[in-house]
This record gives structure tokens, C-alpha cells and sequence, in this order.
């Protein structure tokens, strides 16, 4: 969760007086990083680690209540303190580190993967395993380290155990007590700030899940509190009807995510992969879909990401365009001359995102700016200086504010370290203020610190972020330090540590494929945009198209890819009447060096993955269920970009191979011993045999064989007695499916884990 820094936090009031300290010393610390590394990191290994966020659940099966457990925090200290249970941690290569919330906890591998390994790949869901195991062992019985990524009933009455009221002076939420936030002073420090820095709580809207009974408005917001003076804003404009309001910065933060991060050889490839990724991250968020329920509530909704963004958003009335709450300032808790108004008729932005002629007091331009510091990225970093050069100065295409001075700084003063697209990058970054600052950290050692640099940095929170290494005393051993980095930010947390394993696995391998076979992925930012939307949608992993280059354009032969299905898996691990020759397998009428055998035409290729119906997705779970976007205007005009179905990117299509044979190629050419042919090591065939399984989860859900776990939420709650048609999830009804979630994660009663897996994976599972 960010900087984490020891001293006296200031208030905001306070802190803003230093906000261009902040921002002037930051650049001077990013300069310094790029002189210490960017010409001496060329050859850095592929590493890579995952961070899995947990929920502290308190399950009273006699009282028939699951509540988030807000007075265990303890075992994160604990799991940290030589004198108490660091062993645990260390024995196991784990390590424990805080989250926004008390009934947070993130675990991580104390030591990267090795991407160039194969068992490590198989590893990593042991590692995950562990973490879980040793977090239980530190907590009563009845408190369960739980992979949700939204808890249903957060902001309901009596959500917390122990109990506490939402009368908190950080967050003044309506919904939400200051207790679930972490002790550290960071955490309310942060959650104060953002409010006072935009003038207002934040305001997170979200669509009701119409249904009979459904009431078009939230009746969970009280009518009579007179706490604080933004008890009132609901009522002024911040709660819109049929939508779900939410008030405060811990329905986001406190919700739960998967991230992984990837270390490149050196910047230029970082800069490659972190725009390759680009595209892929709304579709992983749509791939990932776990959280239909928030304050109660069904919503009509899928995703946590827009929860985040909203609470996290310090904008101010001004920054967001918009007409302020009767009674409230247009600029919010900015530095201004409160004389400063917007001219009639005479106001303008210019190239920069600056509103004429408007400054706070430190002399920063006052900018209209899009979107919350929560969202995702807006300028590709272009890879012209890699062996690729697809980029096109036409796909960074929408409206991105800069801050001029940083900008000017690293593209004029500094071009062999920054050229316009890194100074654009990190410009666009600094346009924000630093949100907690520490009485103590005011001044640095340029030379040595880049806190800094991190403090904005790491508060924008984007579905990708780009880390440099950091700055090291003169001496250090730099190859034995972190490099130069991408972080894959957007996926949803899943229930079991087998399906986190999975995406995880899955998102890595990819990386190390696109490394591999340098595909181009670029389409405009404008579109990766509409795609971010469209992934919010119930169900829309199946029902969404989405908008991907051209599946012919990526520049890949995909005959290149023949054979490397999911079916090379049990090919290469048992040997049968497929071989043609040395290192030549027979595979629906090709060798596995691609050539014809038996004179099948192209057109066979669309068999590979199963019959496909005209949706573009093979017949499954979900059969019949129909599409929410026509197939209009599916084709851009320069027929570079089209619109697809997940099933279609991930598994292929007559054009193009999907992005699970590029894994499995690269799984087959570079992780397997040199010279293999068929398998004969058993511990190789078990991590493969692992691997395989972990391809078939993704595959099955973008192809809806199986349920997202979203949609198996959402249908649990629909088909039980104990819901009222009312879009309300009850607290029985939230204990009923935490309790399912359980049993999920523990692998009990085969039945539910068949509706959830579907049969293939629940026997491997169950045997395994």
C-alpha cells in the first residue's frame, strides 16, 4: 500500500504549503535514478512476484453472522517481530506487509520467482498456499484469512467485529467507521487528506441490480445525522437515484486485488512491455470479475475498479468541471487566493490541461483534469528505442494534462535520459499534489532518497504502473537490486489460492511470451478506455466485445503457433501414436513445425479450441444468455482495430493463435530442458501437469464453460431462499455465501466446486 514512512503526518492545511517541495525534489530524485540505471541495468533476469490481499472474517456459525474482524491486527506486527513469529514468515519465503484496512492483510513471496524456471511457475501456488496457512495459525479458529475482493455487507450496520459506529472524524462516513482503517498514521492521515483536499467526501454511485422489489433508492442513507457538516451531501447532489451511494475512501481501498509485477532486462524493454500490456488490462479485469455486491447491494456491475477510482478521487469541484454543492468552494481545500474565480465567458485550457490564468499559491497551474489519480493509464511510454518500434504518436489519443514545468524540466534539460515520452509520462504523473507528508522527510538527500519521488508516484494508482529501480548509495552492487519494472494492476482477487496461482501464472508467462515473440497489441488509448467501461458490465466476459487489434495485424505468423495448443500438454507428456518423427507431432492435420501433413486447409485451424457459435464463444455455461453489444460498426476505418469476444483473444480464432498458445509456446521452447521431446521426469510432469490446469481455468471462463466468479456470486444469491428480490443482501444471506466461499477455498463438498470449476477441474483438484 504504498510509502510507508515513520513520523508526524502532516494535515493537509499543513501539508499543501510543501506540495511543490514535494514535487521539485521528486523530479530531482527521478533524474538521479535514470543516471544511476538507465545505461548500467542491460541485462537484468526475468523476475517477477505476485501480492494476494486477504480479509479477516469473523464466522459465528451459532449466530449465523460473517463480519469483518477489525481487532486482529496484531498478526501482522507479529509476523513481523523477530522476538514472535518472524520465523514462520522466513522458513517459508513469505512476507507480510499492511493494508489500507485493520482487517487487511497482504502476503507476498519473500524472494521473486524466477521467470526463466519452470517450477517456480508450479511453485508459486505453494508459496500462496503458504501464506495462508501461516496466517491461520496466528488467528482464532473462527477468523478466516478470506480471498474476497469486495466484502458484501461493508457499510451495513453491524459489518464489524467487534462492533463500531460510523462516527469517525478521518473518513466522516455515514457508512463506515474509522476503525476498519489501518493503525498506521499513514492510513487516516491519507483518508482525512483527500477529503479535505477536495472539498468534499468522495461520492461512488453505482447501479442498483434491478429486480422486482428493487426500490430505486438507497434507503441505507440516515436522514438525520448531524455529525459533520458533509452529513449533508447526499442530500446537495452526491447520491444519485437508483444508484448505490458510497462515502468514504475504505470501500475502495478496503476492497481486495491480485497484482503482479515483472522485472524487465533493461528500460527500453520495460517500456515495451508495460505498452503491450496496455490492451490487456481490461480484459483481465473482465476475466476476473469477482465482486457483484457492495454495501448490501447488488449492483448491476461486475468489477471493483470505479469503487476504487471514486474513493480515492481528490479532485476538486474545479479539476472535475463540475458545479460545486450549494455552499461549497469551487476549489476546494487547494492553496488559492480565494479571490480567484472562474471570467465569464472568457475561460479556456490550453495544451497543458491549464485553466487561464488560475494558480494555487505555490505558483502550480490550476488544471482541468480528467479522471481520479485511481484509473487507468493514458499515455503510452512508445517503444521506438526497442527492437520493435510499433508505436504510433496517433494512439496516445485522449486528453491528458501535464504538468508544464516537470515536463519542460526532463524533456529540455535532460533529453538523452528522458525523451518526450518518458518526460510526458512522468509529467502527467506529477500533476498531482502529494497527499501525506511526513514533518520529518520535508528534507531529503537527493543523492541518496527518492521518497519523494515514490510519494507521488505510488498515489497514482493506475491498472499499470512503471517503476524505476530506486537510488543506492555509491558502491552498491546494482544487479543485486530491483530493476526497472511493470506491475500489472487491474485483476480481481480469486477465492482459492489455485485460481490465484492461475491468473498470476498466466499473466507472467504472457509477459515472458510477449517478450519472446514481440507481438504488436498497440490500439488508441481512446480505446482501451471504452474497454475499461465495457468490463464493468455484468457478465462481461461473454456478452461484451472488446475492442483489440486486428487479430491478423499482430504481427505473428500464426501457422508458427499450430500445435501449441492445450492439447501439446498431453502430447508431450505421454507418448502415443502422434509422433511423426523426431521432434515432429501430429496435430489436426500439421506437424509441430506447422507444415501440412494431410492437406487440411486453414479453415481446420478454427477447431483447435472447440466449436465456435456466432457469438464467438464454444456453447457452455453460458448457453443462450444474449449479447448486450450488436455487431455494428465492429471494425475501425482503417480495419487495424476490431471488436472481440475474451473467449476470442484469449483462445484464438482462424486468424490468430490467442494469447494461450503464445504462453504455451513459450512454456514448450523456452522453460523445457533443452532437447526435450516427450516427458520422462515425474517432477516435471507433475509442475506441467499444474501449469496445464491453471491454463484450462483461464480458458474455460473467457470461453463461459465455467462461471466468473462474479457471475457464481451474483447466481447465489438470486436462486436463495433467503433473498427478497429486493437487490438487498441480507446479513443471513451474507453469512450463507461467505460460508460457500469457504468451502470453496477449502475444496469441501464436490458438488459446489463442480458448479464452480466444472467437472475436469474439480477432479483434478479433489485428486491433487
Amino acid at each position: 500500500m504504498g510509502l510507508l514512512s515513520l513520523g508526524t503526518p502532516l494535515d493537509w492545511h499543513e501539508s499543501r504549503k510543501h506540495n511543490e517541495h514535494v514535487r521539485k525534489n521528486g523530479i530531482i530524485q527521478l533524474i538521479n535514478i535514470f543516471k544511476q540505471h538507465s545505461e548500467s541495468r542491460t541485462d537484468d533476469k526475468f523476475l517477477w512476484g505476485d501480492e494476494v490481499e486477504y480479509m479477516l472474517v469473523d464466522v459465528n456459525p451459532n449466530a449465523k453472522t460473517a463480519r469483518l474482524s477489525i481487532d486482529k491486527d496484531y498478526i501482522l506486527n507479529d509476523l513481523n517481530d523477530p522476538k514472535k513469529s518472524l520465523h514462520k514468515s522466513e522458513e517459508n519465503n513469505i512476507s507480510f506487509h499492511p493494508e489500507y484496512g485493520r482487517f487487511m492483510l497482504e502476503g507476498t513471496p519473500a524472494s521473486p520467482y524466477d521467470g526463466t524456471c519452470l517450477k517456480d511457475y508450479a511453485y508459486v501456488e505453494q508459496n500462496m498456499i503458504l501464506r495462508r496457512k501461516v496466517s491461520e495459525s496466528e488467528l482464532p479458529a473462527h477468523i478466516k484469512p478470506l480471498t474476497l475482493t469486495a466484502f458484501p455487507r461493508m457499510g451495513c450496520p453491524n459489518f464489524t467485529s467487534p462492533p463500531a459506529q460510523p462516527i469517525g472524524p478521518a473518513s466522516q462516513s455515514l457508512f463506515l467507521p474509522d476503525e476498519i482503517i489501518n493503525r498506521h498514521v499513514r492510513f487516516p492521515t491519507l483518508t482525512a487528506n483527500i477529503r479535505k483536499r477536495r472539498g468534499a467526501k468522495v461520492a461512488i454511485n453505482l447501479p442498483m441490480y434491478p429486480d422486482i422489489n428493487t426500490k430505486l433508492i438507497d434507503d441505507s442513507i440516515p436522514k438525520d445525522r448531524d455529525l459533520f457538516l458533509s452529513d449533508k451531501e447526499p442530500w446537495l447532489g452526491a447520491s444519485k437515484p437508483g444508484h448505490v451511494y458510497m462515502d468514504s475512501m475504505g470501500f475502495g481501498m478496503g476492497s481486495s486485488c491480485l497484482q503482479i509485477t515483472m522485472q524487465a532486462k533493461d528500460i527500453n524493454e520495460a517500456r515495451y512491455l508495460y505498452d503491450s500490456l496496455a490492451p490487456i488490462t481490461p480484459i483481465m479485469l473482465s476475466l476476473s470479475a469477482a465482486s457483484p455486491i457492495f454495501k448490501g447491494y447488488l449492483v448491476n456491475q461486475d468489477v471493483r475498479w470505479n469503487v476504487v477510482s471514486g474513493a480515492v478521487d481528490d479532485r476538486t469541484f474545479i479539476e472535475r468541471d463540475v458545479e460545486p454543492y450549494t455552499g461549497y468552494d469551487l476549489f476546494g481545500g487547494m492553496h488559492v487566493d480565494k479571490r480567484q474565480r472562474l471570467p465569464n465567458n472568457t475561460q479556456y485550457v490550453n495544451e497543458f490541461g491549464d485553466w487561464c490564468d488560475l494558480k494555487t499559491k505555490d505558483g502550480k497551474p490550476i488544471q482541468k483534469v480528467p479522471k481520479s489519480r485511481y484509473d487507468s493509464i493514458d499515455n503510452y511510454l512508445n517503444d521506438h528505442k526497442y527492437s520493435t518500434a510499433y508505436f504510433k504518436d496517433e494512439y496516445n489519443d485522449i486528453y491528458a494534462p501535464l504538468n508544464e514545468k516537470v515536463y519542460h524540466h526532463l524533456s529540455k534539460e535532460n533529453p538523452k535520459l528522458f525523451d518526450k515520452y518518458l518526460a510526458n509520462h512522468f509529467a502527467h504523473l506529477f500533476i498531482r499534489d502529494p497527499l501525506v507528508l511526513f514533518s520529518e522527510r520535508i528534507n531529503q538527500d537527493n543523492a541518496t532518497e527518492n521518497d519523494h519521488f515514490e510519494n507521488i508516484q505510488s498515489t497514482n494508482w493506475q491498472t499499470l504502473r512503471f517503476k524505476p529501480p530506486a537510488l543506492y548509495p555509491e558502491g552498491t552492487d546494482l544487479s543485486k537490486t530491483p530493476g526497472w519494472r511493470v506491475e500489472f494492476r487491474p485483476m480481481e482477487i480469486q477465492l482459492t489460492d489455485f485460481e490465484n496461482a492461475a491468473y498470476s501464472c498466466f499473466l507472467s508467462l504472457l509477459s515472458k511470451a510477449i517478450i519472446r515473440f514481440k507481438p504488436n497489441f498497440y490500439i488508441p488509448i481512446s480505446k482501451i478506455e471504452k474497454n475499461m467501461k465495457l468490463a464493468h458490465n455484468v457478465d462481461s466476459v461473454l456478452e461484451e466485445k472488446f475492442w483489440f487489434k486486428s487479430l491478423d495485424q499482430w504481427n505473428l505468423n500464426h501457422r508458427e503457433f499450430i500445435g501449441y495448443d492445450l492439447s501439446w500438454f498431453d502430447r508431450f507428456l505421454n507418448k502415443g501414436n502422434d509422433e511423426l518423427g523426431f521432434d515432429e507431432v501430429y496435430v489436426n492435420g500439421y506437424s509441430l513445425n506447422g507444415a501440412l501433413v494431410n492437406g487440411e486447409s486453414e479453415d481446420d485451424l478454427a477447431a483447435l479450441n472447440g466449436s465456435l457459435n456466432g457469438n464467438g464463444h464454444p456453447n457452455g455455461f453460458y448457453r443462450g444468455r444474449r449479447r448486450t453489444i450488436d455487431a455494428v460498426n465492429d471494425i475501425d476505418d482503417q480495419g487495424i482495430d476490431e471488436r472481440y469476444t475474451v473467449n476470442e483473444i484469449i483462445n484464438g480464432n482462424d486468424k490468430f493463435p490467442g494469447l494461450i498458445r503464445l504462453i504455451v509456446k513459450v512454456i514448450a521452447t523456452d522453460l523445457l530442458p533443452t532437447g526435450s521431446h516427450h516427458c520422462e521426469n515425474k517432477e516435471l510432469a507433475k509442475n506441467l501437469t499444474r501449469i496445464k490446469n491453471y491454463l484450462v481455468l483461464i480458458s474455460n471462463r473467457a470461453s463461459g464453460k465455467i462461471p466468473t466468479t462474479a457471475h457464481w456470486m451474483r447466481e447465489y444469491v438470486l436462486n436463495s431462499p433467503l433473498y427478497k428480490r429486493d437487490s438487498k443482501v441480507s446479513e443471513a444471506l451474507n453469512y450463507a455465501l461467505v460460508e460457500k466461499t469457504i468451502d470453496i477455498t477449502d475444496f469441501k463438498d464436490k458438488e459446489l466446486l463442480t458448479a464452480f470449476f466444472g467437472e475436469t477441474l474439480t477432479q483434478y483438484l479433489t485428486s491433487n
